[in-house]
């Protein structure tokens, strides 16, 4: 295997600008979330992101035996175990009309007794809109001012989204978004999944990539999704591989241009996810909705790179400190 190019902190440093910014988001996702009960259709405070949850299931991570052995020290057992919640991408939760078809696929993986390794937040598009942390920022705060205050804010969130246009207008997002389109309807387990930015691999960075095995496409297609990720657990197995591209040169591969795919990276398949039917855990049990997914709490040689997963680990305190205040007042849940 080719040396690839190592991990340095430069890849996610923030600007004073970019942290007074992130500071004024943080601000607005807790008054998104302390909201939220009411701005969706439920009786508590959800995430600010991904705030469906279609399901949660336990699964397992067999990894290949024929990884490379500079692989082998992060993989020092034969099968690690999962915990996977499946999600959509709105921001609000509606239980009346069809979901948009932005999927998450988060992964919790763990040690034999039940510590966290690693939590990897995948998604079913594997490209950013912007690669500027401020444009961002700046939209994702007009988002949740929107959601709070509507029409009022409808005019500061119309002119952020216009800023962010220009940066989707490349081939490789061209590319996915009819990719996208054209699977508007398949089943949500059907889908490959990205990690979008880079994580850390000990030294190196590397992009996941997770890619189904025979499922239908049309499967549960009468049906409302969360209903037919219920029917699926219970009466069939899953499984993907598990995929990841290397970093070597950050003009082929770069770290902190999100809205490219890497290319001249081969993939590499280092293991199978797997679930077996019946591993589907209780909706009803509120420490499923009270996962969290922060990628920023897995080991450190599996940490996210780059500035806007820099993001990432302020916005998912606030969003579970918030979270967690809220449910306590409103329903005792700790």
């Amino acid at each position: 295997m080719p040396t690839p190019l190592k991990y340095n902190r430069k890849f996610d440093e923030l600007t004073e600008e970019e942290r007074e910014l992130l500071e004024i988001n943080k601000k607005t996702i807790a008054d998104f979330v302390e909201q939220s009960s009411s701005i969706s259709d439920v009786n508590y405070a959800t995430r600010n992101a991904h705030a469906k949850t279609y399901a949660t299931a336990e699964g397992t991570f067999f990894i290949d035996k024929n990884i490379p052995e500079e692989l082998l020290p992060f993989f020092d057992s034969e099968k690690f175990d999962l915990t996977i919640r499946l999600s959509n991408a709105n921001l609000k939760i509606k239980n009346k009309g069809n979901d948009i078809p932005a999927y998450g696929f988060a992964v919790k993986v763990k040690d034999e007794k039940g510590g966290l390794i690693a939590n990897f937040p995948l998604v079913n598009f594997p490209l950013f809109p912007t690669n500027s942390v401020s444009h961002f920022l700046k939209l994702f705060t007009a988002v949740n001012r929107f959601y709070i205050k509507k029409w009022s804010s409808f005019f500061s969130l119309a002119a952020q989204s216009l800023k962010v246009v220009p940066s989707v207008f490349t081939l490789s997002f061209a590319r996915n978004v009819f990719k996208l389109l054209s699977k508007r309807n398949d089943f949500i387990l059907s889908f490959d999944y990205h990690s979008v930015g880079a994580y850390r691999l000990g030294e190196y960075m590397i992009k996941i990539k997770l890619v189904p095995q025979s499922v239908d496409k049309h499967f549960g297609k009468k049906s409302k999704m969360k209903e037919a990720v219920k029917n699926f657990f219970q009466d069939h197995d899953y499984t993907a591989d598990v995929l990841i591209q290397f970093c070597y040169d950050l003009k082929d591969q770069p770290v902190n241009r999100l809205n490219v795919e890497w290319k001249n990276s081969s993939y590499l398949k280092i293991g199978e996810v797997r679930t077996n039917k019946g591993d589907l855990l209780d909706p009803r049990n509120c420490s499923n909705e009270l996962l969290s997914f922060n990628p920023f709490e897995s080991k450190i040689f599996f940490q996210p790179v780059g500035k806007i997963q820099k993001l990432r680990d302020e916005a998912y305190k606030v969003s579970m400190q918030t979270r967690k205040k809220i449910n306590k007042l409103l329903h005792g849940v700790k």
